[in-house]
């Protein structure tokens, strides 16, 4: 691996307005830039033209979780005063691990009322960086309930209210459990999934829950020594089957999003071979990583400096990729969360 690259070599100027704030009407409507991986060769199409670019035995792998309502404001029931808790991981018997704000406020032994009593809560201790672990109380099921007092958690840069929750849902979202959405996803409509089938080109799922650590800025100087965030995954054996005989047939495998892609690479590197595979992967690519699996992605604009880059530098070169990103600044791209797409072959 290439070990003398530095945080600030993948740097690279954003005009703020260039960040989108609401996501695109219809999903694929938005734009997708074309990278050519080896040439470094860029072409500027739309999201929908994405079949054109996908050939019959190739298939997608997608991501299908579902992304948690995990903003909840509450008050402390002593004394009333404002809370916001913001859910990051469960830990059985209806205990979670928290971020709290104001922290002061949540101390052991503190309790709160969320949704006016639709659900209570317990501070138990404060555990690394901060955070809570929470014990909740409520009547019925914890998601329903979540559902019915939670806000979705958009990144910080994300300032504008949503106004549909869907919207920041893929629309093959199934499994609940992420801090974020994989964003890639988003572009896809349920007829332009339709339409990949139609052509010859497979689908397959496996399960990334996006932790927040995702959008936690790189402040290592050099990125080797910047440690990653583990994530939960899951990947069945009907997806491990359509991937063998997706290369064993010559076709590519494309994820659909960099948690997909973590999500296969974790697995080659732990199994050494695609199989059904669970666990936690804390798997951090940049440039020098050897992929396994990957032929393709389809991903959005990632923050400078973040390890999201790295990736995708990893497959494209990171030349190629900053080029890239300088012309889609250029050309005013829409960026992040809700922003336009990029595919990379």
């Amino acid at each position: 691996m290439e070990t003398s690259l530095n945080t600030k070599d993948f740097y690279y100027d954003l005009p703020e307005e260039l960040i989108a704030q609401t996501p695109v009407e219809p999903r694929d409507a938005s734009r997708l830039l074309i990278l050519d991986k080896n040439s470094g060769a860029v072409s500027h199409r739309h999201f929908h033209d994405v079949l054109e670019y996908l050939k019959p035995g190739d298939c997608l792998i997608l991501n299908d979780s579902r992304v948690l309502p995990a903003r909840i404001y509450g008050v402390k029931e002593e004394t009333g005063a404002r809370v916001e808790f913001l859910l990051l991981s469960p830990k059985g018997n209806d205990i979670w691990e928290v971020l709290a704000g104001p922290g002061k406020r949540a101390k052991p032994g503190a309790r709160f009322s969320f949704g006016d009593g639709l659900m209570t809560a317990e501070v138990l201790e404060i555990v690394e960086e901060g955070n809570r672990l929470v014990q909740f109380s409520y009547q019925g099921n914890f998601y329903a309930v979540l559902d019915q007092i939670g806000q979705m958690p958009l990144p910080p840069y994300i300032t504008h209210k949503l106004e549909d929750k869907e919207r920041y849902q893929t629309v093959y979202s199934k499994e609940v459990g992420s801090a974020a959405a994989p964003t890639a996803g988003l572009h896809f409509t349920k007829e332009l999934l339709k339409q990949v089938r139609e052509k010859g080109i497979s689908i397959g799922y496996v399960t990334l829950h996006v932790g927040l650590g995702t959008f936690r800025p790189v402040s290592a100087e050099k990125i080797t020594d910047h440690k990653m965030h583990a994530e939960h995954y899951w990947l069945p054996q009907e997806t491990a089957d359509l991937i063998n005989t997706t290369k064993k047939n010559g076709g590519r495998v494309i994820a659909v999003g960099t948690t997909s892609c973590r999500t296969l690479e974790s697995v080659a590197k732990k199994e050494g071979c695609i199989k059904e595979s669970g666990g936690f992967t804390d798997i951090f690519i940049y440039p020098g990583f050897s992929f396994q699996v990957l032929d393709g992605l389809i991903t959005n604009f990632h923050l400078p400096e973040s390890t999201l880059i790295m990736l995708i530098s990893a497959l494209a070169g990171r030349e190629n990729v900053l080029n890239a990103y300088r012309i889609a600044v250029q050309e005013k791209y829409r960026f992040f969360s809700f922003g336009d797409a990029m595919l990379i072959l």
